[in-house]
């Protein structure tokens, strides 16, 4: 996934190809297990040109030769290329040039929101993310409305899917990402913050105190208070 995105955000340096290499990119889609949509159906759907879906394609099928992604594959290449997390404390050390060391951190600390992560790419509940799931995820994150950024947000949040966020959700994602990221930072964060966050998030959130957060409690607390909006976009920081 890291090595998609590395793909997508080299395009501006790119020159367009010659013709016969987007004839090789729809013929490449037909040799795979999942085949995705036409690029031209994507196109429609999304925020991307057909250009850089064939780019984002060629970099999604490196990643997943069969064309759909499973969770394990999915935590793999989100530990692998997570950009934050433990090489920060080891800039300079000789553990810093081993990719299996910090392979190794990288699982260990991202394994528990690449799972939430996943459930949220994974909008069907079928256990796989093919190349579409993936490309209309990255086009709400990357250029998508604060509607669509905060409806998709909403989803993330809602781990079982029942249309609510309940108190234990939002600290399972919360702790998530502390686990990824707190204890990188400078101070350390106390082993309390993540509560301390959610009680103050729900406080907010739960205009009507029945103990969970509707999709339009939501989007009214996210637009309302400017600091609830940019806490809540932690998680496009560690796409």
């Amino acid at each position: 996934m890291g090595a998609v995105m590395g793909t997508f955000s080299s395009l501006q340096t790119k020159q367009r190809r010659p013709s016969k290499d987007k004839i090789e990119d729809e013929l490449e889609m037909t040799m795979v297990c999942h085949r995705p949509e036409g690029l031209e159906q994507l196109e429609a759907q999304t925020n991307f040109t057909k250009r850089e879906l064939q780019v984002l394609y060629r970099g999604f099928k490196n990643e997943c030769p069969s064309g759909v992604v499973n969770e394990e594959t999915f935590k793999q290449i989100y530990a692998q290329f997570f950009p934050h997390g433990g090489d920060s404390c080891l800039k300079g050390t000789p553990e810093f040039s081993s990719a299996s060391h910090r392979s190794a951190l990288y699982l260990a600390d991202a394994s528990a929101y690449a799972h939430y992560l996943f459930n949220a790419f994974d909008t069907t509940q079928t256990g796989s993310v093919k190349f579409e799931d993936f490309v209309t995820a990255l086009s709400i994150l990357l250029r998508g409305s604060v509607y669509e950024k905060l409806r998709w947000t909403f989803n993330l949040y809602d781990i079982n899917k029942d249309g609510y966020i309940n108190k234990e959700e939002m600290m399972d994602i919360v702790k998530a990402i502390y686990d990824m990221m707190g204890k990188y930072t400078y101070p350390v964060l106390k082993e309390d913050t993540p509560r301390q966050h959610v009680d103050v998030f729900f406080q907010k959130m739960d205009k009507n105190k029945d103990g969970v957060v509707t999709l339009d409690e939501f989007l009214e607390s996210c637009q309302e208070d400017d600091n609830l909006m940019r806490s809540l976009q932690l998680f496009q920081n560690v796409m």
